[in-house]
């Protein structure tokens, strides 16, 4: 394993480098205008939607929490499936009636709903003024100017290069105690179901060392917890161009030290400190090697959580899915999670009901797939053809809604039950829990996570948000454990 070099000690103007002026929230609010966001869809968006908030931070504007108040408004959206884009439509049906109450209010359309459609989204929404691919972020304040002159604005290009490693992100709603941290952008793997490749462009990973630096300010700041986020987080490659020709020889002919991988960032990231948690999100299986299993082995700030997106349970399905293993494969690296980090290791998956020309047969098998791993918890959607992608354009969207969603309500049942049997298993054991605020239900409890990701309630008493606890766990659902602290 290589460390990534130089990084284990942040001089302050390391810092300085990677942030964006800094001002209360007072003294950004007075005489700037007032800019609203709302994020639709996966952890990406909401991250992206924290680099918007910095951008026009320094073009005069202040983040607001209602849309009422706001000058601008953009709609950070998500385009994976049909249901999430309608979300979005429905909701832009309200703010016509904003706008006509406000007629200087503009209206943005940012992220991969806005990628897809690109200036269709102008004749299709009469209310939006701006429309802003993934990668257009920094040409915002631009796009706004011509907005605000009656022209609509658009950028839709998509770069090979952009990972805004040099913008330190506003923390939007944030607790304090946990924040996502981007790795790296786009994808190139082109499973045929998905619109991903098409909206965020091409795999390119974030310089590290800007990664550690913004992990490192995040603890500094009293954050206690950091989610490393990308499409597919186990390809994270940076091969370090300033190199000299002799160095990126050398390193060819034997060392590692021109090329960081995703198991050497995780422990470069871990070894900030022994109190800064670490997860990450999204892992592909075909990627996953056991480096990064064994680093999270190693270090026990990385929790033992990782989410695993299957798809189906049957070979053949994942092949027209174009996801690049089957279902043996698939098993081998559950058997490798089980391996080294044990079986309280939480695993989480995706699972699609009724892709094109799916059996009943081939269903029966992601079932009994489920039964082999017993996920602690699952993202399950019925299958919803995306214009674009190769499944759209080669394989008939065959298989009847009634029957999608009949065995889309028996793979939820399967889930519920292994969520409650993997809870179940935590009874009577102590999780260190890092509480991140108030229970939803009762200011009288806490609630935080467990290193395997999982919900843990408990009394208040004299504790404080962004401490770590030891709790006793007493009881559960399929959903959330309770406890005692000891």
């Amino acid at each position: 394993m290589t460390l990534i070099p130089e990084l284990t000690i942040l001089q302050p103007a390391d810092k300085e480098a990677i942030d964006l002026p800094r001002t209360s929230e007072d003294e950004l609010a007075v005489g700037k205008k007032k800019l609203y966001i709302e994020s639709y869809g996966c952890q990406m968006n909401f991250a992206d939607s924290e680099i918007v908030a910095a951008v026009m931070r320094n073009a005069g504007f202040a983040t607001t929490s209602t849309a009422e108040e706001a000058d601008l408004i953009f709609l950070n959206t998500c385009a994976i499936r049909e249901n999430a884009e309608q979300k979005v439509r429905h909701r832009l049906k309200h703010l016509v009636g904003l706008k006509r109450l406000k007629p200087e209010l503009l209206v943005g359309m940012l992220g991969c709903m806005a990628e897809r459609l690109k200036t269709k989204l102008l004749e299709e929404e009469k209310v939006i003024d701006i429309v802003a691919g993934p990668d257009a972020y920094r040409d915002i304040p631009k796009l706004v100017e011509e907005a605000g002159s009656g022209q609509k604005a658009v950028n839709v290009f998509l770069s090979r290069e952009e990972t805004y490693a040099d913008i330190s992100p506003i923390r939007l709603n944030s607790n304090g105690v946990t924040a996502f941290v981007s790795i790296m952008r786009g994808c190139d793997n082109m499973c045929s179901f998905c619109v991903v490749p098409f909206t965020r462009g091409r795999e390119r990973s974030r310089d590290p060392h800007s990664i550690v630096r913004e992990a490192q300010d995040l603890f500094d700041r009293g954050y206690r917890e950091v989610t490393l986020l990308g499409q597919n987080v186990d390809s994270y490659k940076w091969r370090d161009e300033s190199l000299t020709t002799s160095q990126t020889e050398a390193a060819t002919a034997g060392s590692a030290l021109s090329t960081t991988t995703f198991a050497d960032l995780l422990e470069t990231v871990a070894r900030i400190h022994p109190d800064l948690r670490i997860r990450f999100s999204t892992s592909h299986p075909k990627d996953i090697t056991d480096d990064v299993l064994h680093t999270m082995a190693k270090y026990d700030n990385i929790c033992k959580y990782i989410h695993l997106p299957a798809q189906s349970g049957n070979s053949r399905v994942l092949k027209i899915m174009n996801r690049t293993y089957d279902r043996p494969w698939y098993i081998d690296r559950i058997d490798r999670i089980r391996a080294i980090l044990g079986d309280d290791c939480g695993i989480s998956t995706d699972m699609i009901s009724g892709f094109c020309s799916e059996t009943e047969e081939e269903h029966q098998e992601s079932l009994s797939l489920m039964d082999y791993v017993q996920y602690d918890y699952a993202y399950m959607f019925a299958y919803s053809e995306r214009p674009g992608t190769l499944a759209a354009k080669k394989y008939p969207d065959d298989i009847p809604e009634e029957v999608k969603k009949r065995r889309l309500s028996e793979i939820i049942a399967k889930q519920q039950y292994y969520s409650a049997a993997r809870n179940q298993r935590h009874i009577g054991q102590v999780l260190r829990v890092l509480i991140e605020g108030n229970s939803k239900r009762s200011d009288e409890f806490l609630s935080g996570r467990s290193d395997q990701n999982k919900l843990v309630v408990f009394p208040k008493g004299n504790l404080q948000k962004g401490q770590y606890v030891n709790v006793l766990i007493t009881e559960c659902s399929s959903a959330t454990l309770r406890g005692e602290v000891v």
